[in-house]
């Protein structure tokens, strides 16, 4: 253990940071009012109580009114900002971690009609895509203006207590000057390498002059846009070189790529069934160029890639911020020789996209991260009488179910009719790219057998089953079935998502894929049925494609079906599909202009979400205590269920996950979780 690279101290100026381990920062849109109040501490500490050494707050916290939030910044040109600042750093610290604050102005990367609606401000008057703002070209006094706001906002990070800060440098206002692709100033802030870094060096002087020499500072910097019309990756090296022998940062965190689009984001933060460590290589070299510390996160989510980034010089300090949404105990475990305990990221971008969706980053499978003060990352066992506890049902829900009762302290008994693990989750990885989602399950099978459940395997259970065992408590996670009920004609003529997912019907030559659920499931039998050859129209009574599927997942489903000539309708609603000789037809219908229209094709696929399989649970209904009630007051006061309507009955029974609704693992999930921890 002592000789292990991620478990070294570092040396930061007069920080001495506990090991290598980074959470970079982000936004989890965590403020109250622009302020990161306790949500937002208690998300932090949580990391610093599991062992992190650094963990970075405020991505993109804003400098200046002008700078509107664009997913929940933190406002750093409020004084009010400081006390929340100083307790959050107090608590971090309390728990043997650092803190530090990313500070930015967004320029163009947000949206004028927010709050003061004050312009959108840029070097050049050059629209952003993925905000779809149409900025100001900056003035003089803009650039005075918020040159000073810097400053101010540095002022508040040092008098708050904190280690230290970084500039972001990607995608926002100062590297906007740095980049082609977005300065087409004439004059002295645009044209020569000189010019376009004007910007960005006197905000680091004013800062400097401000703080002093002793404030460590940073700066979290694109080397490479690895765009044709970008910063090219020469300039980017030069740039780092610059900054690291100016004597006004003490770290470079590099990033790699472009956020114009979020074809681009995609590739900076890439997700499930991507190379791991992309950019590991490259962060290598800056660091190389340098001979300066570096930091770097980009898909680094398991100990051994980290082990190798620090190990092969690389990196001085290694980023691992989706895998800290997962499991902020990493550092911990390594420390404690608990490696395999660690819950894995699985990459599939839930924290990030609801962000940009204008929600608060959830992790898809950890449902006590945001919500800490609420739900406990680490169950412990209870002070009441050991109880037994059967779950029917090993996807998600049930294996959370089990999880957690069994490490509660009790006996749990789980029911799977298949002869795996899984559930729906076994659908979603036949598609190739998506098959880490099954950590999900794998560790849950793990900390299972780890906590004794007793799993059984292809028992198919049925009242008496479950009664056998003497149940105190019954918790139903069966799931659901494929809905197919929606359609007026031809329910016996649909394939599902399923058919197609599992084998159980092959893709046929002429395809129309219907998808009235709008998120991963029907995208995901789209592009199974593209990559198997099938001459494909998606069809939706959505506005846009997939409108639950967020920024660094659709890409990767668009980009397939680009590459397959896959034909997209919106605004057409699925009613009936009737048979005509060897070849089916769907008659879709259009709201807008009450027109239908007719598709023959070979196979009509539907994904409609589920229908709960709900037969078992209203089997045990009558012979519970609570008659399957669950007391949502309690529930969301975090308090124990104690319903009893049949106070013969002999068990307290309920259902979690699709088994009451469809809904999504993450719903599944915390279902589970703040259910269970109180039995």
């Amino acid at each position: 253990m002592a000789a292990d690279p991620l478990l070294q101290p570092y040396r930061l100026k007069h920080l001495v940071l506990r090991n290598r381990f980074l959470s970079t920062a982000h936004e989890p849109a965590y403020t109250e009012d622009g302020l990161p109040k306790e949500r937002y501490r208690l998300y932090h500490r949580e990391k610093a109580k599991g062992g992190i050494a650094l963990t970075m707050i405020g991505g993109s916290s804003v400098v200046s009114p002008d700078s509107p939030q664009a997913f929940g910044n933190i406002q750093l040109f409020r004084d009010d900002v400081v006390p929340w600042l100083r307790e959050l750093a107090d608590d971090v610290h309390a728990h043997g971690a650092a803190v530090m604050i990313q500070i930015t102005h967004l320029g163009r990367r947000t949206s004028w009609s927010k709050e003061h609606w004050l312009p959108v401000i840029a070097p050049s008057a050059i629209r952003e895509p993925a905000h779809r703002a149409f900025p100001k070209a900056m003035e003089d006094w803009d650039i005075a203006r918020v040159t000073a706001d810097y400053a101010d906002a540095a002022e508040r990070c040092k008098a708050a207590g904190l280690d230290g800060l970084e500039i972001e440098l990607y995608g926002h206002l100062l590297d906007q000057f740095w980049s082609p692709a977005t300065n087409r100033r004439d004059d002295t802030y645009g044209g020569s390498l000189d010019n376009r870094l004007r910007f960005s060096f006197d905000v680091y002087r004013a800062i400097r002059a401000r703080v002093g020499p002793d404030c460590i500072m940073g700066a979290r910097m694109v080397c490479d846009e690895d765009w044709e019309r970008g910063l090219p990756r020469a300039e980017g090296l030069e740039i780092a070189r610059r900054l690291a022998a100016s004597g006004l940062i003490d770290f470079i965190n590099v990033i790699r790529g472009h956020i114009d689009t979020d074809e681009a984001l995609s590739h900076v933060i890439p997700g499930t069934g991507t190379a791991l460590a992309p950019h590991l290589d490259f962060a290598g070299e800056v660091r190389a160029a340098t001979r300066f510390p570096v930091f770097h996160a980009a898909r680094i989510q398991d100990v051994a890639t980290a082990r190798h980034a620090v190990a092969s010089g690389k990196l001085d300090m290694v980023g691992m911020t989706r895998a800290h949404i997962a499991d902020p105990h990493i550092a911990r475990k390594v420390m404690e020789g608990r490696e395999e305990e660690i819950r894995p990221c699985v990459g599939m971008g839930y924290c990030i996209d609801r962000i940009y969706f204008g929600g608060e980053a959830l992790c898809i499978h950890n449902p006590a991260t945001g919500r800490e003060a609420t739900m406990p990352h680490v169950v412990q066992r209870g002070e009441g009488p050991a109880r037994t506890v059967v779950v029917v049902g090993a996807g998600p829900a049930g294996l959370e179910a089990a999880r957690v009762a069994a490490r509660r302290g009790h006996k749990v008994v789980l029911f799977e009719a298949a002869d795996r693990a899984g559930g729906q989750l076994l659908l979603a990885a036949q598609l190739k790219r998506r098959r880490e989602v099954m950590g999900i399950v794998e560790w849950r099978l793990k900390e299972c057998a780890r906590a004794g459940v007793d799993l059984r395997f292809n028992a198919y259970a049925e009242a008496q089953d479950v009664l056998a065992e003497k149940p105190d408590i019954v918790v139903i996670a069966t799931g659901g079935l494929p809905n197919t009920g929606f359609l007026d004609e031809g329910a016996d003529l649909a394939t599902t998502s399923w058919d197609i997912l599992s084998g159980a019907a092959k893709p046929a030559e002429q395809v129309l894929l219907y998808d009235d659920n709008g998120a991963h499931p029907g995208m995901t039998a789209a592009e199974f049925l593209a990559e198997a050859g099938a001459a494909m129209e998606i069809a939706t009574p959505e506005r846009v494609l997939a409108p639950d599927v967020g920024g660094t997942n659709y890409p990767a489903y668009f980009k397939a079906f680009a590459r397959h000539n896959v034909a997209i309708t919106l605004n057409l609603r699925l009613e009936r599909i009737r048979r005509d000789g060897n070849r089916l037809v769907a008659t879709l219908f259009n709201e807008y202009d009450k027109s239908r229209h007719e598709r023959r094709v070979d196979q009509v696929v539907v994904e409609h979400g589920t229908v709960p399989a709900d037969e078992l649970y209203f089997a045990l209904k009558p012979g519970s205590r609570n008659l399957g009630e669950v007391d949502h007051a309690a529930l969301i006061a975090n308090r124990p269920q104690s319903l009893a309507r049949n106070p013969a009955g002999a068990y307290a029974l309920y259902r979690i996950g699709d088994a009451v609704a469809s809904r999504n693992i993450h719903a599944a999930v915390y279902d589970a979780l703040r259910l269970v921890k109180d039995f």
